[in-house]
């Protein structure tokens, strides 16, 4: 069974795109958002047992990639386009100007960087064209008034068309803006540490299912300080922020952070009071209490998504209305924070794309009008609520060596009380990156693991 749960997905990953990857790999392994239980067995099939198969499905499954073909080009000059018919009887526009912009010849485009050498201050935005033709090599070249030549590759445009399918199909592939959202049923994806610290597509499914699910466990670190930082260089760099490169979960006299006591932590964000929050988190088990401390995490995404369903007015007054954050102490140097954030952040397509939450940190000082009050408190205590249910929190506990990797703009996590001994105290590893660092090593390794597809 294991295998056949392997070959359903990673034969098609092996030869198309990002995108296109984790959507085969994750929907093999899970039907609806919600019940995402098999994904579990799934990654783990990539990761502990798949590495040799891998191999030879590689081998075995050379799947032809499309190429499409140009079959004719012509310039509409009054609308200022190029048309484009393609050999799959599909057409294609794009703006002259957008094409003299983005000449990829050795004058206009650093090819090593690939970055724009062409200046702003120098592109005519009002251009014409003298010449449009496709050559015998299957590209598209363009003759412009000053006699300067373009020529653009057929998959490179085709990429790149200006249709609202084909431009949603290029956000996917460059984002993987799409999620699975999940409850209380999910089986928390598993992969080994080992095998994610030394193989690329171990490395690669970790890194899929952490932006699709939001969370990845990893088994089999060493019960030691400095395994975050080990799993960080497999990306690139740790975040720096004022408790440190990494930080250490144990009780500790007069706290600086509620973290660092041995109470319950309600569900939350981390570091909201930073306008720009760390995006990943990693957390390493290192000595678990005596007694409590289960670790629950709820997806905020799918919350809000609720939310909305069951209280619009609420999700609006939460989408809307800043709230303030503050977080001042000293630990890697004194700090002393402030800012301002919706509860729930939204993209220009009103996709819920960060949440911002944690009630230690919630401000007193409440920029709103006194009409606004009490609606925002209604809203919040709304979420909350939602977020609480038990259908929609999962509850796991860690042992030494178990290291959790989970996405900290969309999941709030929290913590159960615990009970310690001297001989055996609570001790977990903490460290942040960013998104941005995140993606760039999702992109490389899908590279390398499948080449520039």
């Amino acid at each position: 069974m294991w295998m056949n749960t392997f070959s359903r997905f990673a034969r098609p990953a092996l030869q198309r795109s990002t995108s296109v990857m984790a959507c085969q790999a994750l929907r093999a392994c899970c039907r609806t958002g919600k019940t995402a239980g098999p994904l579990s067995s799934c990654l783990t099939s990539v990761q502990l047992r798949g590495h040799q198969t891998l191999g030879s499905a590689s081998a075995s499954a050379s799947l032809p990639l499309t190429r499409h073909s140009v079959r004719h080009v012509r310039a509409l000059d009054e609308e200022r386009l190029m048309e484009v018919e393609w050999e799959d009887g599909g057409q294609s526009l794009y703006p002259f100007t957008w094409l003299r912009d983005n000449c990829q010849c050795p004058m206009c485009t650093l090819e090593s960087a690939q970055a724009r050498k062409l200046l702003m201050a120098d592109l005519d935005i009002h251009t014409g064209v003298d010449v449009v033709e496709v050559t015998n090599d299957n590209k598209v070249s363009i003759v412009w008034p000053d006699q300067h030549t373009s020529v653009f590759d057929a998959e490179w445009l085709k990429k790149r068309c200006f249709s609202p399918a084909a431009r949603q199909a290029m956000q996917e592939e460059l984002f993987l803006n799409e999620r699975y959202y999940w409850d209380s049923k999910l089986r928390i994806p598993t992969a080994d540490y080992q095998e994610v610290l030394h193989d690329d597509q171990a490395a690669l499914a970790w890194l899929l299912a952490l932006r699709r699910v939001g969370i990845v466990y990893l088994k089999g670190a060493p019960a030691e300080q400095g395994q975050v930082a080990r799993l960080a260089e497999r990306i690139g760099y740790l975040r720096l922020t004022f408790y440190g490169h990494t930080w250490q979960v144990q009780d500790k006299y007069m706290a600086n952070n509620v973290a660092y006591t041995s109470g319950r932590l309600s569900l939350h964000t981390d570091y909201p009071a930073l306008h720009f929050a760390p995006g990943v988190q990693f957390l390493h088990c290192i000595t678990q209490a005596v007694e409590g401390g289960e670790s629950e995490v709820v997806d905020g995404f799918h919350m809000a998504k609720q939310l909305q369903r069951e209280d619009p007015e609420a999700f609006r007054t939460l989408t809307s209305l800043p709230v303030d954050f503050t977080d001042t102490g000293t630990d890697y140097c004194d700090f002393m924070l402030q800012s301002k954030k919706c509860i729930i952040d939204l993209d220009p397509e009103g996709r819920v794309v960060r949440i911002n939450y944690n009630n230690a940190t919630r401000n007193s000082v409440l920029d709103l009008s006194l009409h606004q009050v009490q609606p925002f408190y209604r809203a919040l205590k709304t979420y909350v609520n939602i977020m609480n249910r038990p259908e929609n929190v999962v509850t796991y506990s860690m042992q030494p060596g178990d290291l959790v990797t989970f996405d900290n703009w969309r999941l709030l996590h929290g913590r159960r009380s615990y009970v310690s001994r001297p001989d055996r105290l609570r001790h977990l590893e903490g460290a942040y990156l960013d998104w941005d660092e995140v993606m760039s090593r999702l992109r490389i390794l899908h590279s390398s693991v499948n080449g520039n597809v």
